[in-house]
């Protein structure tokens, strides 16, 4: 199979690409009035552009990463449409396709940043430092251990929190220091610890 597809295929592939998720052929049927079925499912399918599974009665079609990257190079290169039969309405949205996707270069974004589903709204992590931090305190602007604070920050990397908490401790927002008894601290104690100036820090008081 060619790199070339034909305007059904090409409509089917850009349907998927815009819509950026698994689209089932019901929901495909209404929204661009046809439904990928027979040889020319099986072709993209073969070709490691599309998954297209049987979920239920219908089948159900997403773009894989070659999939996407079929989509990158139809729509750059100045690549014409399709071979005929074609409209002159197929040319023009060639054409815009073409500009929009000189606009994507231009600032490094891949398809999938643009028609990708959106990601899901989380809080930062200076947030979720506070939430975890008002959460373990017993009295305002008390001790917390850091080797309790870092299971509540939901998996985040131990170096993405050493850093946030280096920049409050610089702008005086956190208070960070080591645990005066050290015949205390545990060996999970001196892993969660953040190395300041050459000092090991296990506790953290945070301005509320």
């Amino acid at each position: 199979m060619t790199d070339r597809l034909g305007h059904k295929q090409t409509a089917a592939m850009f349907a998927l690409m815009v819509l950026g998720r698994e689209v089932p052929n019901p929901e495909l049927k209404e929204l661009v009035g046809f439904t990928l079925t027979g040889k020319e499912r099986t072709q993209l399918k073969d070709a490691g552009y599309i998954t297209s599974e049987k979920v239920g009665r219908p089948f159900v079609h997403e773009l894989t990463d070659e999939g996407w990257g079929w989509c990158e190079k139809e729509l750059g290169e100045k690549t014409p449409p399709p071979p005929r039969p074609q409209s002159t309405l197929c040319s023009v949205l060639y054409l815009v396709l073409s500009g929009f996707d000189e606009f994507r270069r231009g600032r490094k974004l891949r398809l999938a940043d643009v028609f990708g589903a959106p990601p899901q709204p989380t809080e930062d992590l200076e947030t979720r430092i506070r939430v975890a931090y008002r959460e373990l305190v017993r009295e305002p602007r008390g001790w917390v251990g850091l080797v309790d604070l870092r299971p509540k920050l939901g998996g985040a990397p131990a170096a993405e929190v050493d850093a946030v908490l280096k920049e409050l401790s610089r702008t005086g927002q956190v208070h960070l220091v080591p645990e005066d008894n050290r015949k205390a601290l545990t060996a999970a104690d001196h892993e969660a610890a953040i190395r300041i100036g050459g000092e090991d820090n296990h506790l953290l008081s945070i301005e509320v």
